[in-house]
């Protein structure tokens, strides 16, 4: 299908070609991407490094991680069946364990699981710790 068109008006667009061919779009199947959903919650990467690697948006991936929790979208058991682990830090400097849980200064519900952190709380732990327990719960 090769249409080409030739203006003689000398206005506008005085040439168009219409080229066929594979558009660009990527067609990828829902264990593909079920795949790269779950790898965009492991502990530590992030979505736009994820997104760059696959050569897709982060956009997308956030869309195939809602699909994911909706249940659309199934993680492989390949995938499903690898370890995750959430970081753990222990603070004895405190006698009394129930004191340091009672002057948290936020406290984070997932599922479950509740992450409570003092207004010291370093960005990337808690970042982790919150991925780790949504792929746990999920």
């Amino acid at each position: 299908m090769g249409v080409h068109l030739d203006g003689s008006r000398g206005v506008g667009v005085s040439r168009l070609e219409v080229i066929e061919g594979p558009s660009g779009r990527r067609r990828r199947t829902k264990t593909e991407r079920a795949r790269i959903a779950a790898e965009s919650m492991m502990p530590g990467v992030t979505v736009a490094d994820v997104a760059r690697k696959h050569g897709t948006t982060r956009w997308q991936i956030y869309d195939w991680r809602k699909q994911l929790r909706k249940g659309n979208l199934v993680v492989p058991e390949s995938v499903a069946s690898l370890p995750v682990f959430a970081e753990l830090v222990v603070d004895d400097s405190s006698a009394e364990p129930a004191v340091s849980v009672a002057r948290s200064d936020l406290e984070i519900v997932v599922g479950d699981v509740v992450i409570r952190a003092g207004a010291d709380a370093d960005e990337g732990q808690l970042t982790r710790a919150i991925r780790a327990a949504r792929a746990a719960a999920s």
